[in-house]
Parts: structure tokens; sequence; C-alpha cells
């Protein structure tokens, strides 16, 4: 066994050495157990102490000599499997009140063409899910290369059964998209593009997540928040359900 060994389970280093410097040397005296595993006199009674509340050390007097002694290591096996226990019954308080603290929106911010990558890659994490989309009059790939939507994120799109429903300009640019939009899981709606002037693509999904996309400037925000999320979320179906009674 190694220092390594022990940290794994919760033992400093400190406490490691002299633990197992006691361990080899059987009953002994403090003073002993610090030259054995050098470490400071001082800083081996902290590190005897904290071995102690795990159960692998105990002391004993002899006269006026107190000495040490490793108890059986399977102690801490039993030790650690009464932490276990402890801290599952803790879990349901610490959730409830966890749930009660009014969490602030996580913001992430992707630059370049491999930051614009991770952000649909995200998007393939939330299989069986709806995508909510607006779409900007032009969309400019710059150097995303076509092959990563059309040989990578379309087609994991289709194997996780992700569609989007998605609002776009009525413009000659979107012509194309439009007419393909089936084939690429995408359902439809357009918007005259005079009063649709926005140049920034927008993504909701996986429950609480919006996602601004600028193409041109290669930038993306990830904004993780449920009530933002909700809030983009009705938005867009009093739009797209207002085209419906139009069309209608």
């Amino acid at each position: 066994m190694n220092i390594k060994d022990l940290r794994s389970v919760g033992i400093s280093d400190t406490e490691a050495k002299v633990y197992l410097a006691v361990l080899e040397l059987g009953e002994t005296t403090i003073a002993r157990i610090a030259q054995k595993s050098g470490v400071k006199r001082t800083t081996t009674y902290l590190a005897l102490e904290a071995l102690k509340d795990l159960a692998l050390v105990s002391r004993i007097k002899k006269g006026k000599k107190t000495f040490i002694y490793a108890e059986d290591p399977r102690g801490l096996e039993k030790k650690m499997e009464e932490r276990k226990q402890t801290i599952s019954k803790m879990i349901p308080e610490l959730l409830s009140i966890s749930n009660l603290i009014d969490k602030k929106p996580i913001v992430r911010y992707f630059e370049g063409t491999e930051g614009l990558k991770e952000v649909f890659k995200d998007v393939l994490k939330y299989p069986d899910q709806e995508v909510l989309a607006w779409f900007p009059r032009k969309i400019n790939y710059k150097n995303i290369q076509a092959d990563f939507f059309d040989e990578f994120y379309i087609p994991g799109r289709k194997k996780n059964n992700i569609w989007y429903r998605a609002l776009i300009p009525d413009g000659a640019d979107m012509k194309r998209r439009v007419e393909e939009a089936e084939k690429d899981q995408i359902k439809v709606k357009t918007i005259p593009e005079a009063s649709f002037p926005v140049d920034v693509e927008t993504l909701v999904y996986g429950n609480n997540k919006v996602c601004l996309i600028s193409y041109e400037e290669e930038i993306a925000v990830v904004i993780e928040s449920k009530k933002i999320f909700d809030m983009m979320k009705s938005t867009f179906l009093l739009v797209w359900n207002l085209l419906k009674e139009r069309a209608e």
C-alpha cells in the first residue's frame, strides 16, 4: 500500500505517513512514530487525532507513558460505511433546502469555429426533444465546414430523434431551407422579413437552455435558466400559433 491509496479514502499525506509508521512499528510511542514517519512531533499529534477519529489507531497508558497502536484496518471500511449511511439520510433534506434557493442562471460563452460547433454538439445531448428556433435572415457559416452539418450534426439529430420547429424570414435566402426542411426534420413557418429583421439565430432546447448565435461575429451565448427558457418558449409558441391562425 502507498500514500496515494490512503489519500483516495480521505486520509491526508501526513496522516498516511503516520498511519503507515504505526502499522510498521506496532505498539509504540509518539516520539518513535514521528521519527519513523519523518513528520514533526506536533504535527504527528494532530495526525494521530484524525486517525483516531477514523478508528485506525488507539492509545493505551502504561504507567506514565502513552503508547499508540494500530486498530484492525477493517475498521476503516466500517467507518466509511457508517459515513455513507449518514450522508444518504442527509441527502433528501439537503435537496429540499437546495430547491428553495433561487439559483442564478449559468451563462457560457463560445467563440470561433470550434466554439460554435460545441453549441451544436450540446443540442445533440438531448434526444427525443424538440428545438424551437428563430433563424436569421442570412446564415453565414463562414469557417464551419458544410460537412459538419451534413455529415455530423443533421445525421446526429435524426439519430437522436431531435426535431426543429423554426420561424424563418421569407426572404430569398431562406427558400431553399424551407424546401429542404422536412428531410432535415424541421417544421417551418415563415415570417415577413420586413417585420423580422434579425441576424442572430436563437435556439431554445434541453428544458432549460437558450442559445444566441451570431455567425458573422462567430460567437454564441448559452443561458441555462428555466425561467428564461420558459419565457422564450412561450414567446415562440405565441408567434407560432398566431401564424397558424392567420394561415387559416
